[in-house]
């Protein structure tokens, strides 16, 4: 069957002038069943995905070049210019060995680079896969969730409040529909949606017959047929004029660029300072000599700016952010993990974060008493008792049944059950009316024979939901909601099978029954119904119907607290974390919840949105620095709180799940949106997607952010503090030739302690593998006995660049003692030849650095806590070591990088000498725990127990 024909893109009158089914027929699908699988898999064939197509994909070649394209690159490439021109004037005699070193230097460099950057290419597109919209669409006849991208011409989709459309489609039904298009036309109030055809071609703001890909549905129900996917929907069309997406580095890529430039223009003036330090001390008045100063200069500024930070940076963000997910924490930006560890506050809601979303009813309530429900979860096993006997026939079980069938007729939920594994699909409230129907005799039977005609749906504003329901005997309106809310528009209840009026006495003790309830932490929902006659009765309903219910009772419905979650809670404090929960619960509840976790202490209270509403701007402050528990708060009052949070100086997290959540998650540091219960729109709101709804989730991924950021630490005090050390070398051997016996060897040539080679083979196999390992450290020192970090510090304050340069200059002293000790003269006279002097601190330095990446693990802790954890860095020791080895044993290596063999006795001397980095940062380390004792005894209270000061925004 060959795909249909599409209306044209610029004639977009022909689908809304023309009836809902007319469309459908053209699109070859029955709005009743939907697509076959089979034909959608052909259709998707034809069409192609479901996706705006961005900047065409870089050629793995240009991201290849990409590499070169560096100042410092540069710089080397004018070297190895300058060398090569060189060695053609003197005759062009052998190899030109610097040449070929150099540049088998500079393609190892860029293989390295684009490795690194392929990788992080990886994770992201893993990233963007895991955070991927999904549509229900109806295929084969049955209700299915799908990935958006996988939509075609006509697909049936199904439209319920917080969901995104997933693309272009024309509505088929409409009830009490409003779409949120604000990213399409700019306009920030929803559009009221309706099915009938239009009466002449409207622009796209007024096509209320359509929907859109991209937009979000704010509230209502609705089917529609797809008729654009891809670049053919009106996003599509936005999407061609932007070619590009220009995104801003964040204030760590930004900071770490400043640090490079910086490092740059330090090292060039030293480098400069060096070559002319050269030329009047050796007196150098040769083309060859010159030559040999510039590369030395050169290959000195390359090796001391550690230019591969970013690549290394992306590397580190992106496999952190794959261990978050595999957490199930979906982080959907790199740079979010920056703001992770410096949360100061989480706020968090109850149903299904804090507590196991296993919705339960336990008591069933009705003008004849309690009955009482046993078993939990969503497995339909229980009885119902009556002060511990069975429940018989009788008006309190007519009761019981009526308010369990109707409140579950009123539902959008489904139980399923697969394999004995009993699941809810929908809101867990409704699925709890499922199960409990199923335990009372005769329940599913008396439900079979109702059939839905319409929907009133529910809204966090109204706190109800009505279906009509049509009986053989009657069509009845059946309504939900917090009993507060229904009793409203109730003028009577049921007794047994009798209907009575309801006077201010059954109000009262319906009301005080609720409080009762509350105060056990349990939730109510009540359950309310009136016949309608023939001449109300409509497939487009709206709240006005809702009026002289018949009340039929309330079911009490527990959720318990997860125990992970306590646990978290605990952790979280103890970090400096706050935590507050925000609920649409009942005071009394959320207060015993809240208790329950450790978020307030027992007999704590809550503080509600009706006195919220009742407080002063310098009031509502006060209440954000002090409430830790909110309930019955409309989403306004979340946003209000951020803001009040944010405008303390605070860091904010803050969890949602409803399409009303959106503004809150997005005006907060951190909005974390649920995966399982959470809606399309709040998940793109969101920069973190919790996959399994958890509390204790959003703590694991704010410890594993703190990890990730101090890793980011660790290899930038290793980088910088290594390269220093390189700096320090030559540096101080060109000044302090004299003083260590550094004369020019035998036979003409620079007194050099390292070789421009030499200095760019450290360079490549010291600053990559260590410092990538470094970037997956397991957790070194305790990150959530800190409190949260200030996200306005300088990542590399100024104890840690005193550190890296105190650990250079060690570095360089170090090396140039060997260099000292092997040569002829100086302070400590040796018997050696000057390759051998050379190639000693070669060697040192190495054998220092890879010392160093040890230290740079922690800022204080000693090298030797938790010395093995991480087996990939000493897997990178490992390799550079073997490779040093070779460059100094081997003859071809011998000849290209100046080496001399080196006996065991000497390479111990080289690791010994080496290993005094690792000495000297131990004391430096004990220095700086000393004051740090002091300074926290001095404060009067140690580091882990010090709350956490508010963090200026910058």
């Amino acid at each position: 069957m060959s795909p249909p024909a599409l209306p044209e893109a610029d004639t977009p009158g022909d689908v809304t002038l023309r009836p809902a089914p007319d469309v459908a027929d053209d699109l070859n699908v029955a709005p009743e069943h939907g697509l076959t699988s089979a034909e959608a898999a052909t259709r998707l064939v034809s069409y192609g995905p479901n996706d705006l197509q961005g900047a065409p994909p870089v050629p793995w070649w240009r991201k290849f070049l990409r590499q070169f394209q560096d100042p410092l690159v540069y710089l080397l490439l004018v070297a190895v210019a300058i060398s090569l021109a060189a060695w053609i004037l003197e005759g062009a005699v052998g190899v030109p060995v610097d040449v070929v070193v150099i540049l088998a230097i500079l393609l190892l460099n860029a293989v390295i680079g684009y490795a690194q950057l392929r990788k992080a290419d990886t994770a992201v597109a893993a990233l963007a896969s895991m955070t991927a919209a999904r549509s229900t669409v109806l295929r084969d006849g049955r209700q299915s969730v799908v990935p958006s991208s996988e939509l075609v011409p006509g697909d049936i989709l199904l439209l319920a409040e917080g969901d995104a459309v997933g693309a272009d489609a024309r509505l088929l039904t409409a009830t009490a529909l409003q779409v949120q298009e604000s990213s399409l036309t700019g306009e920030s109030s929803a559009v009221t949606k309706q099915a009938g055809p239009l009466p002449s071609p409207m622009p796209l703001g007024d096509r209320t017959n359509m929907v859109f890909k991209g937009t979000g549905v704010a509230t209502g129900v609705g089917r529609a047929v797809v008729t654009s996917t891809g670049m053919d929907t009106q996003m599509g069309a936005i999407a061609h004029m932007l070619a590009t997406t220009e995104q801003e580095d964040s204030p760590l890529t930004h900071e770490i660029a400043l640090v490079s430039r910086m490092l740059g223009v330090v090292v060039v003036s030293i480098a400069v300072v060096v070559m002319v330090a050269l030329v009047l001390v050796n007196g150098v008045r040769t083309g060859a000599g010159f030559v040999d100063v510039l590369l030395l200069g050169v290959s000195l500024a390359v090796a001391a700016v550690p230019e591969g930070l970013p690549a290394i940076l992306s590397v580190v963000l992106a496999i952190g952010v794959q261990q978050l997910a595999r957490q199930r924490a979906v982080v959907k930006e790199l740079h979010a993990v920056e703001t992770l560890g410096s949360a100061s506050v989480i706020g968090s809601d109850k149903t299904g974060t804090l507590t196991r979303n296993e919705m339960t009813i336990q008591k069933v309530v009705t003008a004849s008493g309690t009955v009482d429900l046993t078993g939990t979860g969503y497995a339909p096993v229980g009885e119902a008792l009556v002060e511990g006997r069975l429940l018989t026939e009788g008006p309190q079980l007519s009761e019981a049944r009526a308010l369990l069938v109707q409140g579950s007729l009123s539902s959008n939920a489904q139980l399923t059950e697969t394999d004995g594994d009993w699941t809810v699909q929908g809101d867990p409230t409704e699925g709890a009316f499922l199960v409990a129907v199923r335990k009372l005799e005769g329940g599913t039977q008396r439900m079979d024979a109702y059939r839905r005609i319409a929907e009133v749906p529910f809204t966090s504003e109204r706190r109800m939901m009505s279906t009509l329901q049509a009986h053989p005997e009657r069509t009845r309106l059946m309504t939900k909601g917090a009993p507060d809310v229904l009793l409203a528009h109730c003028d009577s209840y049921r007794v047994g099978e009798e209907v009575r009026p309801l006077d201010q006495g059954v109000l009262d003790h319906v009301l005080a029954e609720v409080e009762a309830l509350s105060s056990q932490a349990y939730r109510t929902l009540g359950v309310a119904y009136r016949d309608v006659p023939a001449r109300e009765v409509s497939t487009d309903l709206d709240h006005a119907i809702e009026h002289h219910l018949v009340y039929v009772g309330m079911v009490a419905i527990i959720d318990p607290p997860r125990e992970e979650a306590r646990t978290a809670i605990a952790e979280a404090h103890r970090a400096g974390i706050r935590t507050i929960m925000i609920t649409g619960d009942h005071p009394s509840t959320a207060a015993r919840i809240g208790a329950d976790l450790g978020i307030i202490e027992e007999g704590g209270r809550a503080l509600t949105g009706v006195q919220l509403d009742e407080l002063s701007d310098e009031g509502f402050r006060q209440a954000a620095r002090e409430v830790s528990v909110y309930a019955r708060v409309a989403p306004e009052h979340k946003l209000r709180i951020i803001d009040a949070l944010q405008a303390d100086d605070r860091i904010v997290a803050m969890t949602g799940d409803g399409v009303n959540d959106a503004p809150a998650l997005k005006s907060a540091d951190i909005g974390i949106a649920m995966g399982i219960t959470g809606t399309e729109v709040t998940k793109d709101a969101a920069k973190m997607i919790l996959a399994d709804d958890n509390f204790a989730t959003i703590v694991q991924a704010v410890r594993q952010g703190r990890v990730i950021f101090a890793n980011i630490k660790k290899f930038l005090r290793y980088l910088l503090s290594s390269n220093m050390g390189e700096v320090f070398t030559v540096f101080l051997g060109v000044v302090l030739a004299g003083v260590i016996g550094l004369q020019s060897p035998v036979g003409g040539g620079l007194a050099l302690p390292l070789l421009a080679t030499q200095i760019l083979w450290i360079n490549l196999v010291t600053d990559s593998a260590p410092a990538l390992a470094m970037g997956i450290d397991p957790q070194t020192d305790d990150v959530m006995g800190q409190p949260p970090r200030n996200p306005a510090e300088r990542i590399i304050d100024h104890r840690m660049w005193l550190g890296i340069i105190l650990v250079g200059a060690a570095m360089g002293l170090s090396t140039l003692a060997t260099i000292d000790m092997f040569l002829p003269g100086g302070l400590l006279p040796g018997q050696h030849s000057f390759q051998e002097a050379q190639t000693a601190g070669f060697t040192t330095l190495v054998f220092a650095q890879l010392f160093n990446a040890i230290n740079s693990r922690s800022e204080t802790s000693s090298a030797f806590h938790r010395l093995f954890v991480n087996p990939w860095l000493w897997g990178a020791i490992g390799v550079v070591v073997v490779l040093q080895v070779l460059v100094v044993q081997v003859p071809l290596l011998q000849t290209a990088f100046s080496t001399a063999p080196l006996t065991l006795t000497q390479w111990a001397t080289c690791v010994a000498m080496g290993s005094v980095v690792l000495w000297f940062d131990e004391l430096r380390k004990i220095v700086l725990r000393a004051l740090d004792v002091r300074r926290s005894a001095g404060a009067g209270a140690s580091p882990a127990a010090t709350p956490a000061t508010p963090a200026p925004r910058g």
